[in-house]
């Protein structure tokens, strides 16, 4: 009996230690998977909001560790750093946008766009829906607010000119980045430097419905609003993570194509405490968004050497940008 005893306990004892050794392999393979993702910086262009599903979406249904990429998701201090800090390979990528792209290869700051996410201009010229301006060449005599961007000012004397108006006689008031009060207590007639997906969506929550005027439909080019960036350098020395990064993220994109309501409550999880959400707002603005971002028989983030080169010519031509840029070295398609 006592023997029979003896063999039990040496037969569990054998068992745990087996169990224990399993469990040691399992927990191994979990962490060196953990190990091989590679680790992979991205700055916002602004507060996390619903032009971003794709990017929260990507990282919840696990579309990034699919490719092996561990993505580091980051808010900017302010807008002009995404760019800088891509630049000085302080992080791997950022939001930014097409004409600064361009400013920076005018200026020889080695970036580049690797993908177009929203496809068509946000920044529109935005007037009180039941007032007197109907079109650009309205505006004469008029008041513009708008936040002393040099981008802004040609969009306005573009969109004036080629609406045969008289460029001459509208004034440019510098509102900074109050465009919704300025708008809100009728300081200025119009705004410039706010987007239809966000200042036109409040202004009108505040019971201020306004127009929106499209630049691309008076002689600005049809420039792409929001550009996925990287640095020359990083390009050159990891391409296969930014191919993967790119693959991911398409996949994050048709998922909140297709789910919408379910995209758009992932990245309302995500909110910023400094800057909170408003469902009502962001459900809007991302119906304003997805047409915008779609490249219909093009994959996501592709884009057109055209687009480039017709809007390199045109900050040139406008004096937005001295110096003249190569349309091909300013992106890269996968």
């Amino acid at each position: 009996m006592k023997k029979s005893f003896l063999i039990m306990v040496s037969l569990l004892l054998l068992l745990l230690s087996a169990c224990g050794k399993s469990n040691e392999k399992e927990s191994d393979k979990t962490t060196g998977a953990a190990d091989k993702l590679q680790k992979v910086s991205l700055m916002l262009d602004w507060y996390p909001n619903a032009v971003h599903s794709f990017l929260f979406v990507a990282e919840e249904k696990g579309y990034f560790k699919e490719q092996g990429l561990d993505v580091d998701i980051q808010m900017p201090a302010d807008t002009n750093d995404p760019l800088k800090l891509v630049a000085a390979n302080q992080i791997d990528m950022a939001l930014s946008y097409q004409p600064q792209v361009l400013v920076a290869r005018s200026e020889d700051i080695p970036v580049q766009s690797i993908g177009a996410i929203v496809r068509h201009p946000l920044n529109q010229l935005m007037v009180p829906a039941d007032g007197s301006i109907k079109s650009p060449k309205d505006l004469a005599g008029k008041t513009i607010g708008y936040p002393s961007i040099p981008l802004d000012e040609a969009i306005v004397q573009t969109m004036v000119k080629a609406d045969g108006g008289d460029a001459g006689k509208i004034k440019m008031v510098d509102v900074g980045w109050d465009l919704i009060p300025a708008m809100a207590t009728k300081k200025t007639d119009a705004l410039i430097g706010g987007y239809i997906n966000h200042e036109k969506l409040l202004l009108e929550k505040e019971g201020h419905p306004m127009r929106a005027l499209n630049p691309a439909d008076y002689g600005v080019p049809d420039y792409y609003e929001l550009v996925m960036v990287a640095s020359e350098k990083g390009l050159k020395e990891k391409p296969e993570v930014y191919k993967k990064f790119m693959a991911a993220i398409t996949e994050g994109q048709k998922y909140v194509q297709e789910h919408p309501e379910d995209g758009l409550s992932i990245v309302m999880n995500h909110e910023d405490k400094t800057s909170p959400l408003e469902k009502d707002v962001e459900t809007k603005s991302l119906e304003i968004l997805l047409p915008l971002m779609e490249a219909k028989d093009k994959p996501f983030g592709y884009q057109d050497p055209e687009t480039w080169k017709t809007t390199a010519q045109w900050l040139k031509d406008k004096k937005v940008i001295k110096n003249t840029v190569k349309a091909e070295d300013a992106f890269i398609n996968f």
